[in-house]
């Protein structure tokens, strides 16, 4: 089998130490990838800190890859050596549900298979990114357009279309108003692309020392949600707000926000439960809770036009793969993600 190298954790609490991984031999339908960047994404801590349970040791994380491409099967049509790709969270999925079967494997009834840490159809245990290169089916490979670097677009893989998703489902654009809850990796993305929609942006944050930056990215207002009172001045202002904080919410203060059919959208994942909200926040002004999870294959690739066409991509901060350790220990530090060239692994 092909073999490449990797940053991998070898058990839970482990260092990062390079080490040579195996890749299945190409099928007629794969693409095999020379990567050349891949963003860090709070999730790679949690299952490196195996925060869920159940994380598959040794464990490559990463699942916001760009490269190009270095060989296809057979079968493959759509991609040819040279191409600028992505992969994103997923690289598998049972193919034939209604979710799959309508461009949402994100939701596939059998459960999508994970980028890494994830058991394949084939038995195989899944690893990520952060690796010389990976080995994907055709079809859950991104092409990257050309008006995007690779390395800004690697977080769109992830943080990118996680805030896209909503955005186009509960149809951000002018005339609405769009309330953003935090300002990380997520965050930053979904000022921007709610920008770019047309709708009227507010940034909702506990660090005021990026308004600056909310108001670059395209945020018309931005609030210091540590002053109450500001708050109670949006009462049912908002149309849709998206939250992309990973921290337990005072639901009811900010269903309050919502206007009439309002919805509060979690994309954030929280460890601890929300206990309780009081149902009236919810009939009174038929409001509604949702959830969301990254997108699909026909979704993401959208995205990544869409931003291309607005010039949209992550704020990042290049690491070399040296500085990985370093940079799980700052996450909550960085804006607003870190990216690893992938060149700089096994070069020290």
């Amino acid at each position: 089998m092909p073999s490449t190298l990797a940053l991998s954790l070898p058990v839970k609490g482990a260092q990062f130490t390079p080490a040579v991984i195996e890749r299945r031999p190409l099928r007629d339908n794969d693409v095999r990838i020379d990567i050349r960047y891949c963003g860090i994404c709070h999730t790679d801590l949690h299952f490196g800190h195996d925060d869920w349970g159940g994380t598959f040791f040794p464990l490559v994380p990463g699942h916001e890859i760009t490269g190009t491409v270095a060989e296809v099967g057979d079968a493959v049509t759509r991609f040819a050596v040279g191409d600028r790709v992505g992969v994103g969270c997923m690289v598998n999925s049972c193919g034939k549900c209604v979710p799959c079967t309508s461009g949402e494997e994100q939701y596939c009834t059998e459960g999508f298979v994970k980028t890494y840490s994830d058991r394949d159809h084939d038995g195989t245990v899944t690893l990520g990114g952060y690796s010389r290169t990976i080995v994907v089916a055709d079809h859950f490979v991104l092409r990257i357009p050309d008006a995007l670097e690779l390395a800004g677009a690697a977080p769109l893989l992830c943080a990118g279309v996680t805030v896209y998703s909503p955005l186009r489902r509960w149809q951000a654009g002018p005339g609405k108003n769009v309330g953003v809850l935090g300002m990380g990796g997520l965050g930053h993305l979904g000022v921007k692309i709610a920008a770019a929609m047309g709708a009227e942006v507010t940034l909702f944050s506990r660090s005021p020392e990026k308004k600056e930056d909310a108001l670059r990215f395209g945020a018309a207002h931005f609030v210091d949600t540590r002053e109450s009172g500001e708050l109670a001045e949006l009462a049912g202002h908002f149309d849709l707000l998206v939250n992309t904080v990973p921290a337990v919410l005072d639901v009811d203060a900010h269903l309050g926000l919502l206007g009439l059919g309002g919805t509060l959208v979690n994309v954030g994942a929280p460890s601890d439960p929300i206990v309780s909200y009081n149902v009236f926040s919810l009939l009174n002004s038929r409001r509604g809770i949702a959830g969301s999870t990254i997108g699909g294959i026909r979704e993401t690739q959208e995205m990544l036009e869409f931003c291309a066409e607005h010039r949209i991509a992550s704020e990042f901060e290049k690491i070399s793969a040296d500085r990985v350790t370093e940079a799980w220990k700052n996450i909550s530090g960085v804006r607003y993600r870190y990216v690893i060239d992938i060149a700089t692994l096994g070069t020290a």
